[in-house]
C-alpha cells in the first residue's frame, strides 16, 4: 500500500504542471509547492519531484527564448514595407503579411506548437511512468534543482 501512495503522489507530481493552464507560471510552483510538501516521504518522491520542477523551468525558459528570437521578425515584418523612405511625420504602421513574412510566421508558429506538444506530451509520459513506479527522466532537462 506504502508503495502505491508513493506511485500516486509522484504521478500527482507530474501531473500538477497541468496548473499552468489556470494561472501564469503554475507549471512551476504547482509541482514545486507538491515535491517540497512530499519531498521527505521518501527518496523516489525526492527524485522525482526534482525532475518534474527541473523540467518545467528548462521547458519555461525554452519557450520564453522562443519568443525572444520572434520578436524581430514581427518588427521586421511591421517595418518593412517602408524600409527605404521612412517618413517618421507621417509613419502608417501596418503589418506586411507578404510571401515571405508568411513563411516567417508560419515557421515560428509552427516550431511553438511543436514544443508545445511535445511539452504535453512528456508530462504525460513522465506521469504514467510515476504511475507505475518507473523513474524517468525527461529530457533536455537543465538541472537547475540538484
Amino acid at each position: 500500500m506504502k508503495n502505491n501512495n508513493q506511485n500516486t503522489n509522484a504521478f500527482l507530481i507530474h501531473i500538477s504542471a497541468f496548473a499552468g493552464f489556470m494561472f501564469p507560471f503554475g507549471n512551476i510552483i504547482t509541482p514545486l509547492i507538491a515535491w517540497q510538501t512530499l519531498k521527505d516521504r521518501s527518496t523516489y518522491l525526492d527524485e522525482q519531484g526534482k525532475e518534474a520542477v527541473n523540467f518545467n523551468i528548462s521547458y519555461t525558459l525554452y519557450v520564453f527564448l522562443l519568443t525572444i528570437l520572434f520578436i524581430p521578425f514581427a518588427f521586421g515584418s511591421l517595418f518593412n514595407r517602408h524600409r527605404n523612405h521612412i517618413n517618421w511625420n507621417n509613419l502608417n504602421i501596418n503589418f506586411d503579411f507578404g510571401f515571405d513574412n508568411f513563411y516567417s510566421f508560419l515557421g515560428f508558429g509552427s516550431i511553438a506548437g511543436i514544443i508545445y506538444i511535445i511539452g504535453i506530451a512528456l508530462v504525460i509520459i513522465a506521469s504514467i511512468k510515476a504511475r507505475n513506479g518507473e523513474n524517468y527522466k525527461y529530457p533536455f532537462t537543465i538541472k537547475f534543482v540538484k
